[in-house]
């Protein structure tokens, strides 16, 4: 009988794959897009600038590489393109307040390093999303621009 019991559980579990298996769809989004948002909302000042891998001005002095974030956000009851701009706005945050801090005034080529995995793009960046958690993971290089 217990047999008959386990064996009907194990194969309940195989018939519902959505329930043991949790959802990570990938996005690639437009980067530029989240930093005007977090910059209108007052959540950027400003006074730090982002450059995309690839879109980095000439004349930058690197004062500290291969600085990284990653930030995790509450996707429950949002579309996965807001939580990823929440958690791409958090992950702004603390490249903004690590570059004030060394000095800097710019960030530059910044890539998605979600899991320690480069994508570099011009216009956009990685977010992987679930049904409960969004993240974001990203690393640049604190700049002095002229």
């Amino acid at each position: 009988m217990k047999k008959t019991i386990g064996i009907g559980a194990a194969l309940m579990l195989c018939a519902m794959p959505g329930i043991s298996q949790a959802r990570d769809t990938t996005h690639f989004l437009p980067f530029d897009q989240v930093v005007a948002e977090a910059t209108a909302s007052g959540k950027l000042d400003g006074s730090v600038k982002f450059y995309l891998a690839g879109t980095t001005p000439k004349g930058a002095q690197i004062i500290r590489r291969d600085v990284t974030t990653s930030k995790k956000t509450n996707a429950f009851n949002k579309t996965d393109e807001n939580a990823c701009s929440w958690a791409l706005q958090s992950a702004l945050i603390s490249l903004q307040q690590a570059a004030k801090a060394a000095g800097a005034n710019a960030v530059v080529d910044v890539a998605s390093n979600y899991k320690h995995v480069e994508y570099k793009d011009s216009q956009k960046y990685e977010c992987h999303a679930g049904a409960i958690m969004a993240g974001v993971a990203i690393k640049g290089n604190l700049a002095k621009l002229k």
